[in-house]
C-alpha cells in the first residue's frame, strides 16, 4: 500500500510503499476513502524537519531535556545511535478519516466487513491507504453522512472538546478568535447549543465563511478593523463582554491572551485549543478573574494507553463525554443537519499526488480550510514486501538467515547495527505492527522483506534464528510460536512478565523439544564487567554485592507502565538479578522485597546457596542526570566496583588497579549478539543455560510476591513452573 511520511531528518517527504497492518484484536483494519490534511498540526511538523539541527532544537526543548538526561546515564555513544535513528526515519502524517472496515479483530464484533468507519489518532488515522484503527478511536458513520464529511471528525471532536470545557449554555455568547477548521467548526457547534457566536480571524474569507456558519460578526483582531465585531459583542451582551473566548489560533504572537482579556465579560472563561503563545497579561487577567482553561484534544481518554490502545472504556457515569463519544455526537450532529460540512471542503486532492499536495501547501499555493486525499478504492491487501534495498553486505555465503519481530527504538539502536555490521548474517525479514516502522528497519539495515505478519515469517523454512524486541506482555507467545516453529530464539528481556506466561514457554520447550533459546541479558557480556570478575578471580567463601540502579521515573504514558507490561521489577529488573546471579555463578534461592511510597522505587534481597547476598536497590527518585548503574562486590579481602559502565576498580591487599572504558558506556549488546549468532551458526548451547533463564525470571516473580507479602519469599517451589519441567532446585549450583 502507499503511505505518506516525512524524514524529519532531511525534512524529504515521500510516498511510500509499505506492508498493509495486520488485524489484531481490539481494532479494526480500514481501507482509507478519505483523510484531512491538518494544514496547522501538519505542517508544523514539516516546517520543523526543515529547520537545521540547532533550530530543531530550538524547536523542541522538551526533546533536548531528554537528551542531555540520556548522555548522562546511557553514554554520547547510545544517545547519539538513538537520537540518529528518530530523525532518520520516515514519520506519520495525518490524524482524521473515514473509510471502510475491511477485516474485524476480536473484540470488535459491533463492527462488520464493509461498513464506513470514521477514525482518529495520529498513530492509527493515517494518511495511508489502510490502517489498523483500535476500538475506542474508530466510530460508525450513521447512515446519510457522506464520507468526505465523516472524515472531518477528529477535528470536530477537538473543536467539541473545546466546547464542553467551556460549559457554555443557551443563550450565552462566545468569542472565537482563529477562525481556521477549529474555529469554523466550533461556531456551527456553538450555534448548534444555541450560544451566540462572534469571530475574529485576520483572513476575510474565513471571516466571511463563519459568518455564513451563523455567527453573527466576524472581523480582523486588529484594533482597526475590529469595531463591528465589538459593537456587535456589545449589543449580544448589553456591554458586558464575551461569557466564553475561545483561542483558536495558531502561532508566537500573543495578540490572541490579549484581546480575550479585552472582550471578556468580568469571570468569563477563556477556553485554549490551539497552540498560541500564552503570556497573561497578569493586570488584566487579575482585574476580570478570568478562568482559563485547557482543552486537551479529542477529550478525556486521549494520550492514556489503557483508552486508546487497550481498549479500555471509561464508564459513563463517570465521564460522560469521552474522546469516542465526542467523535460520535460530532457525527450524529452531521447526521441531523445541525452541521454544514460541505462549505468548508475547500478541495479533494489525490493522495497519489500527496508529496506535490504538501509542497504546495507550503509554498502558499494551495490553501484552504479544509482540505481532503481522496483514495482510490483499487488498492489490493499486501502484507509482505520484497523491495531492493542497498546493502554494503560483502558477496559470500551467509551463515545465520534471521528474522526480526519488532523494530523500536531499542531493537533500531542497540540491536540491529550490530547484526547489520556482521557477514555471517543475512537479514531476511523484519516484522512490525506498522507498515511503515517495517519499511524504515527495511530501508535502514537492508533487510529482503519487510512485513506486518510475524505468522508468516515464523513460518518461513528459510530463517533460522528469530530475534523478538516487541513490548513485554507479547514476548511469551512469540517466544512459544518461534520454539514450536523449530526456530533458534532470541528475545529480549523479561522472558515472561507473570509465571503462566513462563509456564506456557516451559511446555513449549517440553512440546516441540527445541531448547534453543535466549534472553537479552546483555550486562554479563559488557567488556568491562567481564575483565572484572576475571581478574577478581576465583573464590572459596560468599560474597556480598550491593548493586544500584538510579533507574528514575517514567514518563506520563509510557506504554513501561500499562498494567499488562508487567511492573518494572519484573520488565527490568531481571537483568540486575541475571548480572548478579552470573558474577556467583549461582542462583537465587530466597527473595525479600520492599518499596516505598512509589511501588517501583524498590530495594530486593537476594539468597544465594553459597550463603552469598545481593541487595538490588532500583531507585526511581533520584536525579535524572546522575549514573544509572552502581555496582560493587565484596568478599575474600577484595572490593570491585563497576561505575556505569564507563570504569572499575578492584581493591587488593592495599593496592587499586582501574580500567576505563575506551569506546563510552558499553552494555554488551554486541557481545551477546556475537554469542548467539556463533551458537546458531555452530549448533552449540546457548550462550545462557534455560535453567539460568528461568532462575531468573522466577526471582522476579518472588520479588513481586514479597512485596505485597512483605515476607521472604521462595524462588523455586514444588509445583512451579520450573519444577513442572523437570528444573528442580539442584541447590543453585550450575551445570
Amino acid at each position: 500500500m502507499k503511505q505518506i511520511a516525512q524524514n524529519y531528518k532531511s525534512g524529504e517527504l515521500a510516498l511510500l510503499d509499505v506492508p498493509v497492518p495486520a488485524a489484531r484484536p481490539g481494532g479494526v483494519v480500514v481501507r482509507t476513502e478519505f483523510s484531512l490534511i491538518s494544514t496547522g498540526t501538519e505542517m508544523m511538523k514539516i516546517n520543523e524537519s526543515k529547520l537545521s539541527l540547532i533550530g530543531k532544537a530550538r524547536a523542541r526543548p522538551d526533546q533536548v531535556k531528554k537528551v542531555v538526561q540520556s548522555v548522562s546515564q546511557q553514554g554520547l555513544r547510545a544517545t547519539y545511535r538513538k537520537v540518529s535513528d528518530r530523525l532518520d526515519s520516515y514519520t506519520p502524517l495525518g490524524y482524521s478519516l473515514c473509510g471502510q472496515v475491511v477485516e474485524v479483530g476480536a473484540g470488535m464484533e459491533h463492527l462488520a466487513v464493509g461498513q464506513r468507519v470514521a477514525c482518529a489518532g495520529n498513530s492509527y488515522a493515517l494518511h495511508a491507504e489502510y490502517n489498523w484503527v483500535p476500538r475506542n478511536l474508530c466510530v460508525a458513520v450513521p447512515e446519510g453522512v457522506a464520507a468526505e464529511h465523516a472524515a472531518f471528525t477528529t477535528v470536530g471532536a477537538i473543536a467539541m472538546q473545546g466546547y464542553r470545557q467551556s460549559e457554555a449554555r443557551l443563550g450565552e455568547t462566545a468569542c472565537v478568535i482563529g477562525l481556521g477548521l477549529v474555529g469554523q467548526l466550533l461556531t456551527q457547534i456553538l450555534r448548534a447549543a444555541g450560544v451566540n457566536v462572534v469571530g475574529l480571524d485576520p483572513s476575510p474569507e474565513r471571516c466571511r465563511l463563519a459568518e455564513r456558519m451563523g455567527a453573527a460578526s466576524c472581523c480582523p483582531p486588529d484594533p482597526a478593523n475590529r469595531a463591528p465585531a465589538l459593537a456587535t459583542l456589545a449589543t449580544l451582551t448589553d456591554g458586558a463582554g464575551a461569557d466564553h473566548v475561545f483561542l483558536t489560533a495558531g502561532g508566537d504572537t500573543n495578540q490572541p491572551v490579549e484581546v480575550a482579556a479585552q472582550l471578556a465579560r468580568d469571570r468569563a472563561r477563556v477556553v485554549d485549543i490551539g497552540k498560541v503563545r500564552l503570556d497573561l497579561p497578569w493586570t488584566e487577567y487579575y482585574a476580570k478573574e478570568l478562568d482559563v482553561r485547557f482543552s486537551r484534544s479529542y477529550g478525556p481518554g486521549r494520550y492514556d494507553p489503557s483508552y486508546e490502545e487497550g481498549g479500555v472504556d471509561y464508564p459513563i457515569g463517570y465521564v460522560r463525554w469521552t474522546e469516542r463519544r465526542n467523535m460520535a455526537c460530532f457525527l450524529d450532529l452531521v447526521a441531523q443537519g445541525r452541521l454544514d460540512l460541505e462549505p468548508l471542503i475547500s478541495a479533494v486532492l489525490p493522495f497519489e499526488d500527496a508529496v506535490g499536495a504538501y509542497e504546495r501547501i507550503h509554498r502558499g499555493e494551495q490553501s484552504g480550510v479544509g482540505l481532503l486525499f481522496g483514495y482510490s478504492p483499487n488498492s489490493s491487501v499486501q502484507r509482505r514486501l520484497v523491495i531492493p534495498a542497498p546493502s554494503s553486505r560483502p558477496a559470500r555465503r551467509p551463515v545465520v538467515r534471521l528474522g526480526v519481530i519488532g523494530a523500536g527504538n531499542y531493537a533500531t539502536s542497540m540491536l540491529l547495527p550490530h547484526l547489520r555490521e556482521r557477514t555471517d548474517v543475512r537479514l531476511v525479514e523484519v516484522a512490525t505492527a506498522t507498515g511503515l516502522s517495517a519499511a524504515n528497519a527495511h530501508r535502514r539495515f537492508g533487510f529482503e522483506r519487510c512485513s506486518t505478519d510475524q505468522a508468516d515469517l515464523l513460518a518461513d523454512r528459510a530463517i533460522d534464528a528469530v530475534v523478538i524486541a516487541t513490548r513485554h506482555h507479547a514476548h511469551a507467545a512469540m517466544v512459544c510460536d518461534a520454539l514450536r516453529a523449530g526456530k533458534a530464539v532470541f528475545v529480549e528481556k523479561p522472558l515472561a512478565v507473570d509465571p503462566d506466561q513462563l509456564q506456557a514457554i516451559l511446555a513449549a520447550v517440553g512440546d516441540s523439544g527445541n531448547d534453543r533459546l535466549m534472553v537479552g541479558f546483555n550486562r554479563r557480556f559488557a567488556p568491562l564487567l567481564v575483565d572484572l570478575k576475571s581478574h577478581f578471580g576465583t573464590r572459596n567463601g560468599p560474597l556480598q554485592v550491593r548493586y544500584d540502579i538510579n533507574a528514575g521515573r517514567l514518563e506520563a504514558g509510557s506504554w513501561y507502565g500499562q498494567a499488562d507490561e508487567g511492573s518494572r521489577l519484573v520488565g527490568e529488573g531481571c537483568h540486575f538479578i541475571d548480572t548478579v546471579s552470573w558474577w556467583l555463578d549461582k542462583d537465587p534461592l530466597e527473595v525479600f522485597a520492599a518499596a516505598t511510597g512509589d511501588p517501583d522505587d524498590t530495594a530486593s534481597t537476594l539468597l544465594y546457596p553459597d550463603g552469598s547476598v545481593a541487595t538490588i536497590t532500583y531507585q526511581t527518585g533520584g536525579d535524572s542526570r546522575a549514573p544509572k548503574e552502581l555496582l560493587q562486590v565484596t568478599g575474600e579481602r577484595q572490593l570491585a566496583r563497576l561505575h556505569n559502565f564507563q570504569w572499575t576498580e578492584l581493591w587488593r591487599r592495599g593496592r587499586r588497579r582501574v580500567r576505563r572504558s575506551r569506546t563510552g558506556i558499553d552494555k554488551g549488546q554486541k557481545q551477546e549478539l556475537d554469542a548467539f549468532v556463533r551458537a546458531v551458526a555452530d549448533a552449540r548451547a546457548m550462550p545462557i543455560p534455560l535453567e539460568s533463564l528461568v532462575a531468573t525470571t522466577l526471582a522476579t516473580f518472588a520479588a513481586s510476591r514479597s512485596l505485597a507479602s512483605r515476607r521472604l519469599e521462595a524462588v523455586v517451589r514444588e509445583g512451579s513452573a520450573a519444577a513442572g519441567a523437570g528444573l528442580a532446585d539442584d541447590g543453585g549450583a550450575r551445570t
